[in-house]
């Protein structure tokens, strides 16, 4: 049977606490992901059928249990596996930290249906089901796959949740680094940036301001832009 009691890190464990505020602590027992992602892969390799039954003990009660499990499902081999396994998955991821660590790698050949997927996430209630969702637009589909539309779909994300709000500014300022011309006017153009709310454009010009691949002169608009935002 998994467990990951074996990489048990207490002054991990304080650490990890600070950054996921509303999970218990008693449940974390600070596994670091390096640590995690090793023992996913050799138990792929090792152990597949104790790793098919780890997927299927739902819900886990540790933090770290949830983690290796995001981390298992990035590694399947089988596509069709991983998406089964997100859709079980997903409903009981409950931070951020679960959620931006598993990856939809198994379905980066299958753009159709993995974009399929990611529309039907987006569309969920649960918070972390849509940052999710959000979150593969961002890492499959800002390159060659890119199209505007997708874009127009994380913008019309309406929330005042924070981490749904930081992951549309995070998309935001991911597109304004790969797709400038496309995603800079939902910044800096008041008709498409009206559509915005104040708080995700604020949180996308910081992004941008901190991000090293984006020009100093586009920098210099975005500080003029935001200079111009109501401080509410």
């Amino acid at each position: 049977m998994l467990s990951v009691t074996h990489l048990a890190d207490p002054d991990n464990a304080t650490f990890v606490a600070r950054l996921v505020p509303g999970i218990d602590p008693a449940t974390i027992i600070g596994a670091r992901v390096p640590a995690l992602r090793a023992y996913a892969k050799e138990s792929w390799r090792e152990r597949p059928e104790e790793v098919l039954s780890f997927l299927t003990r739902l819900p886990h009660r540790l933090f770290d249990e949830n983690m290796l499990h995001g981390l298992l499902l990035s590694q399947a081999k089988d596509p069709g596996q991983f998406l089964d396994g997100a859709e079980a998955f997903l409903p009981c991821v409950d931070n951020w930290a679960v959620c931006d660590s598993m990856s939809a790698k198994p379905l980066r050949r299958d753009l159709p249906t993995l974009e399929a997927a990611a529309r039907r996430w987006i569309a969920a209630e649960h918070l972390y089901t849509r940052r999710f969702g959000i979150g593969v637009l961002m890492e499959f589909f800002l390159g060659d796959a890119f199209r505007p539309d997708l874009l127009e779909l994380v913008v019309s994300v309406r929330s005042q949740e924070y981490y749904l709000e930081m992951m549309v500014a995070w998309y935001l300022a991911t597109a304004v680094t790969r797709q400038p011309g496309t995603a800079l006017p939902w910044l800096a153009q008041e008709e498409l940036a009206d559509r915005l709310s104040v708080s995700v454009r604020r949180k996308a010009i910081a992004k941008c301001l901190d991000a090293t691949r984006i020009p100093p002169e586009t920098k210099d608009l975005l500080r003029q832009v935001r200079a111009g935002l109501p401080r509410r």
